[in-house]
């Protein structure tokens, strides 16, 4: 092995590790609401008007390597001229996870990984609780917790900033 190929093996970073196990998933709140049945069946005239709100947070369990993470969907689905609410869908999915990483890798990991992996259950949940309920399949898009993630990193500084100027 030449001289300058050595050198190239020995000064190869290590690998990082990561340990990431979803311990639990769990319904930690859900409530659904249709507040204008019956008579809204009769008086809907054309597909409602669907708002969906997704928010993530996440906090340490315990002093070991344990995280909890909740994603929160709020789901409003609104009819005619005066939005007058059809249903109302909120649930907060839990995750106990174990997660064991650099410190920089931490926050990113439990704020979109995590979500990434908990969605397909909470979509799920919703979609079946509306269906349950009389009203037609609700089919929740993919979402993008990355750029969810950016947004808030976005705001978190803007306010940071504004904070400074005062």
């Amino acid at each position: 092995m030449t001289e300058s190929a050595k050198n190239k093996v020995e000064n190869k970073p290590e690998e990082q590790t990561f340990v990431l196990q979803i311990n639990a998933q769990y319904i930690k709140d859900l409530s659904f609401e249709a507040p204008a049945l019956p008579q809204a069946f009769l008086a809907l005239k054309k597909p409602p008007e669907i708002s969906i709100d997704i928010d993530v947070a996440a906090k340490k369990a315990d002093e070991k390597h344990h995280y909890t993470v909740d994603l929160s969907i709020k789901v409003r689905a609104t009819m005619d001229e005066d939005h007058k609410t059809l249903f109302l869908c909120e649930l907060v999915y839990g995750g106990l996870v174990t997660l064991e990483a650099p410190e920089n890798h931490i926050e990113p990991l439990l704020l979109i990984e995590i979500p990434h992996l908990l969605f397909p259950y909470a979509r799920s949940i919703i979609g079946t609780l509306v269906r349950e309920a009389g009203f037609p399949a609700l089919q929740i898009n993919p979402i993008d917790f990355a750029s969810l993630y950016r947004a808030k990193l976005a705001h978190a500084q803007q306010e940071k900033q504004q904070k400074k100027g005062e």
